[in-house]
């Protein structure tokens, strides 16, 4: 099935520079995965990431899903760690009022002490989950106030810095705490959001600031503007710094690109018709049930093909190079959705590895 969207060459000459790419893992499961193999492949993801040049690699924060193993980003960002030697690598991103400010500190702290000068720290609101399941998670009193959200932020940057923070008491005399004891790098804070929320935020911390565009894309523009006409330059950043995300996969041919397409399309489907969640599909399975999404749930998957990057290597990455220069941003950090065959092994991701080698083939990272 061919939906419409991108894919097709850009009018926009080669010329214009290639943006830095990066990428966002949800570490999906498929249909009879186990959480190990899924683990597995993408590990080996993060080695090829790290060995073709792409600048960073991040893990999301998901809770409770059948299709998405990536529940606590800084334990696959140490795993990351011990096999990479280049490639910055973090969270996309932590979901803060989920967790205690001190701990995610420290446990970034420890990321930095593994991998000096390659760690991000990227920091979200939304919970991640369903209402149960956020209920079950902010089990931790005023950490979980979505409210202090800035405070939490601010009280982060200090915990994690050399020097630390202090706690002033009420009665007379001071506190310190440091996230580490004797830090001399500090893990990059970035501030994630798909909201004008995240952008003010940012722009008054004088924080870099993503854009989560492969959620639906909307406001898009409106944020970037919020962030860059509003940003005040902090110690951590003189200028503004934003790059976006965007759902992308490539494959030798337009056929195979559209076919390994369909599995995530599909789950966009469920989730925006509240059908049951289930493991990633095959590309087999979701070309053979083609009929279960008509009428509304087409209408969804119609809708979210247009605003993905699919597609042969050179129409994609031409596509990337028109986005990028449109949002004035010199990085794109791509979330590869490619589905997987039945045949494919378990413990690695074909369609994904191969778009990320066909897409540094051809932008020249």
């Amino acid at each position: 099935m061919r939906m419409p969207g991108r894919g097709l060459p850009s009018a926009m000459s080669t010329a214009t520079p290639a943006p830095a790419l990066s990428v966002l893992d949800l570490v999906p499961v498929r249909t009879g995965q186990t959480s190990a193999q899924a683990v597995a492949a993408s590990l080996s993801l993060v080695d090829a990431a790290d060995r073709l040049g792409y600048r960073r690699y991040w893990f999301a924060e998901h809770h409770n899903m059948p299709a998405v193993a990536s529940t606590t980003p800084p334990v696959l960002a140490a795993a990351a760690a011990a096999r990479t030697s280049r490639i910055r690598l973090g969270s996309g991103g932590v979901m803060l009022p989920n967790h205690s400010p001190l701990v995610v500190a420290e446990q970034f702290a420890a990321l930095e002490a593994l991998a000096p000068g390659r760690i991000d720290l990227g920091l979200g609101r939304a919970p991640g989950s369903d209402p149960v399941i956020t209920q079950l998670l902010r089990q931790s009193g005023t950490t979980s106030d979505v409210e202090r959200f800035p405070d939490h932020v601010r009280d982060i940057m200090s915990l994690v810095a050399p020097d630390g923070a202090s706690l002033r008491f009420t009665s007379g005399g001071t506190y310190d705490v440091h996230a580490t004891p004797a830090a001399t790098t500090t893990p990059e804070v970035w501030l994630l959001g798909s909201s004008d929320y995240s952008a003010q935020l940012a722009a008054s911390l004088g924080l870099p600031y993503v854009f989560a565009n492969h959620f639906s894309g909307e406001g898009l523009e409106r944020a970037l503007d919020l962030y860059r006409s509003s940003f005040v330059p902090s110690e951590a950043l003189a200028a503004p710094r934003t790059f976006l995300t965007a759902n992308v996969l490539v494959a030798p041919t337009q056929d195979e690109a559209e076919a390994r397409a369909l599995p995530n399309l599909r789950m966009t489907a469920r989730l925006r018709t509240n059908k049951p969640l289930v493991p990633l599909e095959t590309v087999e399975h979701a070309l053979a049930n083609a009929a279960d999404f008509a009428g509304l749930g087409d209408t969804f998957m119609a809708s979210a093909r247009a605003k993905w990057f699919v597609g042969t290597a050179s129409a994609v990455a031409s596509d990337l190079r028109s986005f990028a220069a449109k949002h004035g941003v010199d990085e794109v950090m791509i979330s590869p959705i490619a589905g997987s065959y039945e045949n494919e092994p378990m413990d690695a991701a074909p369609g994904r590895l191969q778009t990320l080698e066909l897409l540094a083939a051809e932008l020249g990272l």
